[in-house]
């Protein structure tokens, strides 16, 4: 019984963290203000399709891993 409500339990939390998809434009303006706040100037964040990086720094996926926020300094 106690294992059963731990794999239901488990189940849940999967189910609930697949389901919090986080839009780009969203996500991006979170990595911006971290940026900001640790002082970084002058860079370029670009929300590309996945694996069009381009030999960018890849700093974050969003819209269920379909795309990629990339970071470069200018």
């Amino acid at each position: 019984m106690k294992k059963l409500l731990l794999g239901l339990g488990l189940f849940t939390l999967a189910g609930s963290a697949f389901a919090a998809v986080k839009p780009c434009e969203e996500l991006k303006a979170e990595i911006d203000a971290k940026l900001k706040d640790k002082g970084v100037v002058s860079y370029s964040l670009e929300v590309v399709d996945k694996g069009n990086a381009a030999g960018k720094q890849v700093v974050g996926t969003c819209e269920g891993g379909s795309k990629e926020i990339t970071y470069q300094r200018n």
